[in-house]
């Protein structure tokens, strides 16, 4: 036999034979072939409250997390005390100052209360509870950031009641994918993903991934003349395929705001959700003129995973 020990250009010279006769061995069985598993989410993560959307978030990050046996973190999200004392300048131990902070402490403990039930009124078993103390913001990007995916209902994602700021946190802070989870949200049904071959596009349709691997029917949405920039959805399409994912790829041919055509060809698939980037353009911008994101946003339908 001879020996490699010293002798690496004999080994090159070898190295052919040697995957020749490894190719031999696993096609007759000898040797196992390893198959790559498949992406997945550990840790979803729902912001909460303590006011009435705390069930259905609850309810609808359950949803997500059931299918893949991920740990459901609740994560209760008060107002800051911190946050309010730069408005009361010194001295701000007065009486009513006082009397304010402890408004605030007694509020926050109700909602605290109420976070809890809520949670404990869904049947999950790998939830857990995390009430934020001050500094609320700091600790609420912290436990995003080891969290797979953060769940919202509507009326945070439309800037509405006390978690519209932890919204925009996650989402254009801290760049965390979101589910905006709608009546009938569920995993498993048609997915469309919107895309257009830009950065935010991009991100989401490549977080989406362990969706998309339960979805039973994938297409992907292009709307070419709805932009300047040149791009081939074909190209999405094999990156899935190669990844183990059938995608359908859709050229939609109108001109114009680009939201409209996308909810439309999603509602006629009847996918249950709808994967697209948010803020392409800079958050103040979109906020004053509109753009894709906030349209989406503004429907009742499909659910979004977005990612920005």
């Amino acid at each position: 036999m001879r020996s490699f020990h010293g002798q690496g250009r004999e080994l090159t010279q070898d190295l052919p034979k040697i995957n020749a006769w490894h190719a031999v061995r696993v096609h007759l069985g000898c040797v196992p072939v390893s198959k790559e598993k498949n992406m997945s989410w550990a840790r979803i993560m729902a912001p909460l409250s303590g006011g009435e959307g705390d069930k259905a978030a609850i309810a609808a990050a359950a949803r997500l997390a059931e299918p893949f046996g991920a740990e459901l973190a609740c994560v209760y999200t008060p107002a800051d005390v911190a946050d309010v004392m730069p408005w009361m300048g010194e001295g701000f131990l007065g009486g009513i100052q006082t009397t304010a902070l402890e408004s605030l402490k007694e509020a926050a403990e109700v909602g605290e209360k109420n976070a809890r039930a809520a949670m404990a009124g869904v049947a999950y078993a790998k939830s857990q509870f995390i009430s934020l103390q001050t500094p609320v913001w700091a600790g609420l990007s912290a436990e995003s950031r080891l969290s797979d995916v953060v769940v919202f209902n509507n009326d945070p994602a439309r800037g509405r009641g006390p978690l519209g700021e932890a919204f925009q946190q996650m989402v254009a802070d801290e760049q965390r994918p979101v589910l905006i989870a709608r009546e009938g949200f569920a995993v498993g049904g048609p997915v469309a993903v919107a895309w257009d071959g830009g950065k935010e596009a991009s991100r989401a349709a490549r977080l989406a991934m362990p969706l998309l691997e339960k979805a039973s029917r994938v297409v992907i949405l292009a709307a070419p003349k709805a932009t300047s920039r040149s791009f081939d959805p074909h190209r999405l399409q094999a990156y899935y395929a190669a990844r183990g994912v059938k995608a359908e790829v859709d050229v939609l041919p109108d001109s114009g705001d680009a939201a409209p055509l996308l909810l439309y060809a999603a509602n006629k698939i009847e996918a249950g959700v709808l994967v697209a980037g948010a803020f392409g353009h800079p958050r103040l911008q979109e906020f004053i003129f509109g753009g894709t994101t906030r349209t989406l946003l503004s429907a009742d339908h499909p659910s979004l995973f977005l990612s920005h």
